[in-house]
């Protein structure tokens, strides 16, 4: 087992205060969005061997049988499958959806067929991968999931009293689901931009007004409203309005499928995810927006937020369940004078503690200690007891 030294990711949407906290340190009055652990090349986790820090992904490549174990090699080939991340918003990111796998290797082939390079910004498919994630509240947390169902968008566009939007509401009173999720998006983004920016700043007015005075959408107005802030104009702040807007509580995650539209809005989470970097973007962004191709990813089926909370597995595990097996993410909550807690050592694992302290226990009485926001890596077959006071979150894959 070993301690990794991880990279913090200073993207503009990022927290200046969240990570810093959690990590123990002083705010640096930059943005620090994301802190990264695991082998993505972009920003490898470092740990010491004794040669001085190594990046985990060269770890891996020099041993991945030995680091990662025989199953998880043989099902998901010689590298870590997952992106493992401590996720701090303030303020939204883009509106997105990822592709499922089909969808992936083929937008990837036939962008590599065409020669688009990879760095385009208007290049959608940068690996032949799926990126399902799940985002786990540390502090409350504000996000939109999936589509409303389209009489409750309807309603929250015609409370905002503003006549452009009446279009969009008798489509989706009028449609079917599907069509008219469909037939909304794609007005949305398609309409002439200066237009759109009066409509978008009419209905963030009218937004923030109502938010005051509570009601059934008062939270939800309040989030567009502030997106709208941040993104004046955007005509995402209107496909954003057709989405379920859900606050997560303390240990509330969400897992975002394939097609799923989906942002972030604002808190503290650890997020864990598939290892690509394929988003194709609907809005509060300046990047690139490809319209034909987003329509053609995302599934225009409403439902509700899907909020997950753990379940106890045995031995003080508590799992949130997923339907993939790139990642599996639990938690430990460690009380003092407690029993050690035995980890299946079958797998390759990043284990990260977000409350308290707590020791990891290894062969040959090897034992490593973890503070708030400190995590480690252990490989496949390394049996592991933990014990201490404290949260730990556990990172691995089915295999």
């Amino acid at each position: 087992m070993d301690r990794l030294v991880n990279t913090v990711r200073p993207y503009a949407w990022g927290s200046t205060t969240a990570i810093p906290e959690l990590l123990g340190t002083e705010p640096t009055g930059e943005p620090q969005a994301e802190l990264w652990m695991g082998a993505h090349p972009g920003a490898p986790s470092r740990l010491d061997r004794g040669t001085g820090l190594m990046p985990l992904n060269e770890v891996i490549d020099a041993d991945p049988y030995g680091e990662l174990g025989k199953a998880a090699v043989e099902r998901f080939g010689p590298r870590l499958p997952f992106l493992f991340k401590v996720l701090a918003a303030g303020a939204p990111l883009s509106v997105q959806v990822h592709p499922d796998l089909d969808q992936a290797k083929a937008g990837f082939a036939d962008e590599e067929d065409r020669g688009v390079p990879t760095d385009a910004p208007h290049r959608n498919y940068k690996d032949a991968n799926h990126k399902p994630e799940m985002i786990c509240a540390l502090t409350s947390f504000d996000g939109l999931c999936g589509f409303r169902h389209p009489a409750e968008a309807s309603e929250l566009l015609a409370g905002l009293g503003v006549n452009a939007l009446k279009p969009y509401v008798d489509i989706l009173r009028a449609r079917p689901e599907s069509e008219a999720l469909r037939e909304v998006l794609a007005a949305v983004l398609s309409a002439d931009r200066e237009a759109m920016a009066e409509t978008v700043e009419q209905a963030a007015e009218a937004a923030a007004r109502l938010a005051t005075e509570g009601g059934k959408f008062a939270d939800a107005y309040a989030a567009y409203a502030s997106a709208a802030h941040h993104f004046p104009g955007d005509p995402g702040v209107i496909a954003a309005m057709l989405l379920n807007h859900v606050r997560l509580q303390p240990g509330e995650a969400l897992y975002l499928g394939a097609g799923v539209p989906h942002a972030y809005l604002n808190g503290l989470g650890v997020e864990i995810m598939a290892n690509s970097d394929n988003v194709l973007r609907c809005g509060l962004t300046p990047k690139h927006v490809d319209v034909p191709e987003l329509l053609r990813i995302v599934r225009f089926e409403s439902g509700d937020a899907g909020v997950l909370r753990p379940e106890e597995s045995g031995d003080g595990e508590e799992v949130y369940d997923t339907p993939i097996d790139e990642f599996r993410l639990s938690r430990y909550a460690l009380a003092p004078g407690g029993r050690p807690r035995s980890l299946d050592a079958r797998t390759p694992q990043i284990l990260l503690c977000t409350a308290g302290t707590v020791t990891l226990h290894g062969p040959d009485d090897t034992q490593l200690t973890l503070e708030r926001g400190e995590s480690a890596f252990v490989p496949a077959d390394e049996p592991i007891t933990l014990d201490g006071e404290g949260t730990v979150f556990r990172a691995t894959v089915v295999a």
